[in-house]
């Protein structure tokens, strides 16, 4: 069996920075916004008003603010109106990373790695609704091509003038955070000296309703994890993508680091399609495999951004796997879900919480987890109920997705 990167005799391990961020969820269009949103403590949860929720049981979610009137960069007006929403929210994310980065000239050799996990799934419907109709092929061929994800993510490309390494991930709901994990660990091994990763997904009818119909969405429509009577998740949409670097390619550049990614962990959960082991094994090891990575122990994060969607299950798996991994230290370390304020991102959840973790650590914020009225018995740590200032240093953000897919990633501010 080849080795490891890790195992290798003259391996030297590369840093990796981030010099470049951009987001949009329903919390905000940019990263002032989200900051806001984040020191204010605010729901963003509305009715669906772009596709029809009639028949479902919840009819509300966490929308982005999506103008019509969008920038569309080097893409013509027929090309731009025939973007999907996800295309979109991709396109407004990858412009304001580089822009962030200062980044104008992305070579062919450059990684442009995306997690999502609907692509672009309103474009199926359409497919779908036309072909039970009435038969009507017209217009079908170009459903079919632009309904891959590789499509949208050279959608973007065109419309920002570069062409890159394209590699799509889809990993559920851990696919933005295995996106940028993977990024990290191209930059790292010296593959790679650049690279665009994060992830995103919009809205839709199918997948709400697909979560409607699993009566995983909170009735109220508005979750709350870790809350002892909590009863669902609510879904949202946005993107998120940033700029990596390594440290030499930073420096050659004149970039400026926001923060350094320190570590990644990955691991597999066989132990239901939907549902996480009890006792969270498998997020036990993506957290230590991260800290393993980074050169440090649970007791030296200072914040975990959860995935804590909601759900009665997952909610305790994920705070019993922060105690096993973290014991006594788990007490110390302060715990917060972000999806409490704006939903579930899917594919794009990974990648916004990655941001929330660099806000929280750039601003030495304390995000909230919003909407508890009595803190489930499991949570052995300092669940943050409202923003507050604290100086943090390092943060953890955790993703984990359907068929058992769990990812960490650990950032560290620059020095």
């Amino acid at each position: 069996m080849q080795n490891s990167p890790d195992s290798t005799q003259n391996f030297i391990p590369r840093r990796v920075f981030i010099t470049g961020t951009g987001m949009i969820s329903p919390m905000g269009t940019d990263s002032a916004g989200h900051v806001a949103s984040l020191r204010a403590g605010e729901n963003h949860f509305r009715e669906i008003d772009f596709f029809d929720v009639s028949k479902q049981r919840v009819k509300t979610a966490g929308v982005a603010d999506l103008a019509d009137d969008f920038e569309h960069f080097m893409l013509s007006e027929r090309e731009a109106r025939g973007l999907d929403r996800g295309t979109r929210l991709l396109l407004h994310a990858t412009a304001q990373a580089m822009n962030s980065a200062k980044l104008d000239n992305v070579s062919p050799e450059t990684g442009f790695i995306v997690g999502t996990s609907a692509g672009a799934m309103p474009v199926g419907e359409e497919y779908y609704k036309i072909a039970a109709r009435d038969g009507e092929r017209r217009g079908q061929f170009r459903r079919v091509e632009n309904y891959q994800a590789q499509r949208q993510a050279g959608a973007v490309q065109r419309a920002l003038g570069f062409r890159a390494q394209t590699l799509i991930i889809s990993n559920a709901c851990a696919s933005g955070a295995n996106a940028i994990g993977h990024a990290y660990h191209q930059i790292r091994s010296g593959r790679k000296s650049l690279a665009l990763a994060g992830g995103y997904d919009a809205l839709c009818q199918l997948v709400f309703a697909g979560f409607d119909a699993l009566q995983a969405l909170a009735e109220s429509g508005i979750p709350r994890p870790f809350d002892a009577a909590r009863d669902g998740l609510a879904l949202g949409e946005g993107a998120a993508m940033f700029v990596l670097e390594s440290e030499e390619s930073m420096l050659d550049r004149g970039a400026v680091p926001l923060v350094e990614i320190c570590g990644y962990g990955m691991a597999t959960d066989l132990h239901h399609l939907t549902q996480p082991h009890p006792e969270g094994n498998a997020a036990v090891r993506s957290m230590t495999g991260a800290c393993r990575q980074a050169g440090m122990e649970p007791r030296e994060i200072d914040y975990i951004n959860s995935h804590g969607t909601g759900t009665p299950l997952n909610d305790v798996a994920e705070a019993n796997a922060i105690t096993e991994w973290a014991g006594e230290d788990a007490k110390q370390i302060s715990v917060s879900s972000t999806k409490s304020a704006m939903g579930h991102l899917l594919g794009g959840a990974g990648a916004i919480e990655s941001a929330i973790c660099l806000l929280a650590l750039k601003n030495q914020l304390l995000p909230a987890s919003l909407n508890i009225r009595e803190a489930d018995p499991a949570c052995r740590f300092d669940l943050v109920r409202e923003p507050r200032e604290a100086a943090l240093n390092v943060a953890l953000t955790n993703s984990f997705g359907f068929g058992g897919s769990n990812a960490s990633l650990i950032f560290r501010n620059a020095s």
